[in-house]
């Protein structure tokens, strides 16, 4: 289970306490021996990328999203056939892991086809109209049990004669015979592809010289010609009877919800797996389904299901690490759930390090501080509280920084909204809620540069974005930390709402509100609680 990995990541349109916190984590995780990797949901804000790069730290990889992959399924991996085995091979192959049928595969796992027990008893059935063999001098002599007496040619491709026949007798031949003198020379001298010789019967000096000579294939069996004759069609290559209709495969990077609504179609049992290569890596039986590794995740900075990555019902969340309201997350099993009211989820980080007595480094602790003068707003936010100033003296300590000075330059990197569009504006840092069914948004943008943003084309943009993604109250507050005030900007269906939850005689777009700068404790709580009020 440790070895395992484990995605930690924060919400959508990550901010530095998000990003932050998923590294951080997931470096004590892996000193605890939890093998984990950090992950984002969305591209970096300037400011966050500023504090990565100033502590030497990589950005995470982006996580599209955890739905279940065929690769997550305990599927019937490296079960496949060379196009160039026997069909008794296949055949036993087949049946030592009772399936229906099998994937064939040519040079590096390339796939070829696909054949099932359905083309083995056709061949079975049919076998005797069709003396035709073409296989291998090594297939051959597997499937009659022989010795290798000569052998010229590694492909063996002829057709079955009767050893009484003599003048059918040509380079193509294969002659089946229990040791006739004139026979077994008339069809070297012909230069017969291949001589079998039954009931070990063997070749005497001149005939071995001579079949040398002529460059004549023979083998040995212990087997009688009935044997023989009953056998050596399983030696042909499987690849000479695959299923003529197309059978249709599957990337191992599909959805297993995608591969269950296209079987349906198909109707089929077994479907062979490839690469994004090309390559084969085994086969897919719908029974394996059931048997699914989920992807397993670490959730900080957020838990709610709107907020959070594409598919996350379909994973294992094994733990919650959150400094918000609880949101609408559920689990099948027990988890750790570690939620405190206090301004960073990087505070609580911080707390675990010390529970596990676990060293910070000097850059983690640089970052973690820095995610605390972020969402706190260097210790200005209503959010702030007496675990938040500890956690940043201790971590700024660590990273040798004063996070007074270090703090105003690092929250200027993402002030700036000049040339900004209106949705990088609305989704610079933007979380969605859910009450009942009501859907809400919310961004914030930290700047002194209000002017920058063209009122009306906000509005509009509000409006639409609202209406098609079905948000009963979108705002964009715009916030000037240094005068200790925010704008807001909504769609104009929630004016009342917003007039209501901050309690104003007169709304208007772009209305100021004193005081208000935490999202998490003043913004989202009041337009929450005034819908779950109506």
């Amino acid at each position: 289970m440790k070895d395992k990995i484990t995605y930690i990541f924060g919400h959508k349109n990550p901010d530095t306490d998000s990003i932050c916190a998923a590294i951080s984590l997931s470096y004590l995780k892996n000193k605890l021996g939890i093998k984990s990797i950090p992950m984002t949901l969305g591209s970096l804000n300037e400011e966050t990328k500023f504090v990565l790069k100033y502590f030497k730290i990589d950005e995470p990889h982006h996580l599209n999203d955890v739905k279940i992959q065929l690769k997550d399924i305990n599927y019937h991996k490296k079960c496949f056939i060379d196009k160039n085995i026997s069909i008794k091979d296949a055949f036993d192959y087949i049946n030592k892991y009772s399936l229906t049928g099998i994937p064939v595969v040519e040079e590096k796992n390339k796939y070829y086809g696909y054949v099932s027990l359905k083309e083995i008893s056709r061949e079975l059935i049919m076998y005797g109209s069709n003396n035709r063999i073409n296989s291998s001098y090594g297939n051959i002599l597997k499937i009659l049990n022989g010795n290798k007496i000569l052998k010229f040619d590694k492909e063996i491709d002829g057709e079955i004669i009767d050893f009484n026949n003599r003048v059918k007798y040509n380079s193509s031949s294969i002659i089946i015979s229990n040791f006739n003198e004139e026979i077994i020379k008339n069809a070297i001298s012909s230069k017969a592809k291949l001589i079998i010789l039954i009931s070990d019967n063997n070749l005497t000096n001149d005939l071995y010289n001579f079949a040398v000579e002529n460059k004549v294939n023979v083998i040995g069996t212990p087997f009688s010609l009935y044997e023989v004759s009953k056998l050596i069609s399983f030696s042909n290559y499987v690849k000479n009877i695959l299923r003529k209709e197309e059978t249709p495969t599957f990337n191992e990077a599909d959805y297993l919800s995608e591969f269950l609504r296209e079987s349906k179609k198909f109707k089929h049992t077994n479907y062979p797996i490839l690469n994004r290569k090309g390559e084969c890596t085994g086969l897919l039986t719908l029974t394996d389904c059931n048997n699914v590794n989920k992807k397993r995740v670490i959730l900080v900075d957020h838990n709610n299901y709107s907020q959070s990555v594409e598919g996350l019902d379909e994973a294992e969340i094994l733990e919650v690490i959150d400094h918000h309201n609880i949101g609408d997350i559920v689990t099948k099993m027990p988890i750790n759930f570690r939620n405190a009211r206090v301004g960073s989820v990087n505070t609580i980080i911080y707390e675990m390090f010390v529970e596990n007595n676990v060293t910070i480094p000097k850059n983690i602790a640089g970052i973690m501080a820095s995610a605390i003068i972020s969402d706190t707003l260097l210790l200005t936010s209503p959010t702030t509280t007496q675990n938040d100033i500890n956690a940043l003296n201790k971590l700024s300590k660590i990273a040798g920084i004063n996070f007074q000075t270090y703090g105003i330059k690092l929250l200027k990197q993402g002030m700036s909204i000049k040339g900004l569009s209106n949705k990088e504006i609305l989704y610079k840092d933007f979380k969605s809620y859910k009450v009942e069914e009501t859907m809400i948004g919310i961004g914030q943008v930290l700047t002194s540069d209000y002017d920058l943003i063209n009122k009306d084309e906000m509005i509009k943009y509000l409006d639409e974005v609202a209406e098609n993604n079905n948000y009963r109250v979108l705002t964009l507050f715009v916030t000037d930390i240094f005068n200790n005030i925010s704008h807001c900007l909504y769609n104009k269906s929630s004016e009342d709402i917003i007039k209501r939850s901050f309690d104003l005689k007169d709304i208007y777009e772009g209305v100021e509100l004193k005081d208000i700068k935490s999202r998490k404790i003043q913004i989202a709580p009041y337009i929450m609680d005034t819908i779950e009020k109506e």
